[in-house]
């Protein structure tokens, strides 16, 4: 899609606005709960689309920043500091409005972590967590970045099945709603299915109005530079290590935004959010929306991620993934919504007589 930004995203928004309507027509206004979740992890595939695309730089961790924003969202806005009140520094989180009362599973009063400050937490977590990863990582190339960016992923779901103190196999359930402004919040209630689809959608748009005017930029040119041929940047002027980490923690961000957001909606988390696989899924739905194509990646995200959250794969939801990522590997490297039929069918041999005519 060519033209403003600013135009396009208005676009977008009118598409967004008349799913909603026709889901409400249709009498299927339940599908905006899948459309919300869908939104989330939207802007997981986002920040990795220009990761990918962009920087050039491959990660199959996003799946564990999505993870750490969840689970520092969930353990903080969960933990009960209530017997601690009397201790100095409970008791001046609280008059700082740091800490709020909540009810607990037994109707007694439970002391715990604002959701906003422990979504600044794990902002702040994660974006430390790219940092300390992204210096040393960052150095390597290929193959090599997947297998350090793979081995990333895997010791964060390692720590999260293993961890007693973030349930384990069982995950965090509980979380509280996430409250923005009065009348508005991030939960999962029936009252709030509406308002919950047009935020998190709303954050969509903002993301992509952002990455859309930071790659027309000379940041975006840089980067654009530094995926053609990474040498001749660096000759040319360009700090590559420092664009290379800033695009890694801004990714990194957006998966950790997303993550401590959807916790909040779904009301609690689970190890399958950290697991290798769905960083695997990340990867697969950039794949077929074009590793350079925003526009791509949001379409290919918005109706694969529905589909898998409505059961539409079964049991078979990984596997599809996995086959979908060597099919675009395969067939259209360069993304289903830029392929070609000649492009589609060269792997299988046929219409190379026609191109030596």
């Amino acid at each position: 899609m060519r033209g403003r930004p600013s135009l396009q995203v208005v676009a977008f928004a009118v598409a967004v606005a008349g799913v909603h309507l026709a889901a409400q027509a249709a009498g299927r206004g339940f599908f905006l709960t899948q459309l919300t979740m869908s939104a989330w992890y939207t802007l997981v595939v986002l920040g990795l689309s220009l990761l990918m695309g962009y920087a050039g730089q491959i990660s199959l961790g996003q799946a564990g920043f999505f993870a750490i924003g969840g689970y520092a969202s969930a353990a903080l806005t969960t933990l009960d500091l209530a017997p601690h009140r009397g201790h100095a520094l409970v008791a001046a989180l609280a008059r700082a409005r740091l800490l709020v009362p909540r009810a607990d599973l037994f109707g007694g009063e439970a002391l715990s972590v604002a959701p906003w400050a422990a979504f600044a937490v794990a902002v702040a977590l994660g974006a430390a967590v790219a940092v300390a990863i992204g210096i040393p990582v960052l150095r390597l190339k290929g193959h090599y970045l997947a297998m350090a960016t793979l081995a990333f992923g895997t010791i964060v779901s390692s720590v999260v099945v293993g961890s007693q103190g973030l349930g384990a196999a069982d995950g965090i359930s509980g979380v509280p709603p996430f409250e923005l402004v009065p009348g508005l919040r991030v939960g999962g209630g029936g009252g709030d299915r509406v308002r919950n689809y047009y935020l998190a959608w709303g954050v969509v748009a903002l993301a992509l109005w952002l990455l859309l005017n930071l790659i027309r930029s000379r940041v975006g040119r840089a980067l654009g530079a530094i995926h053609g041929a990474e040498d001749a940047a660096r000759a040319m002027g360009v700090d590559v290590a420092r664009l290379k980490l800033r695009t890694f923690v801004l990714a990194a961000v957006m998966a950790t935004v997303a993550g401590s957001l959807l916790t909040h909606y779904n009301g609690g988390i689970g190890p399958s959010e950290a697991s290798v696989l769905k960083s695997v899924r990340y990867v697969a739905i950039v794949a077929v929306g074009g590793m350079g194509s925003l526009w791509g990646t949001l379409a290919a995200s918005s109706v694969l991620n529905f589909l898998s959250l409505r059961g539409t794969f079964g049991t078979w939801d990984d596997a599809v993934f996995g086959a979908i990522l060597v099919g675009v590997m395969l067939f259209a490297p360069e993304g289903i919504l830029q392929a070609n039929l000649r492009a589609l069918l060269r792997p299988l041999g046929i219409g190379r007589g026609e191109e030596g005519a």
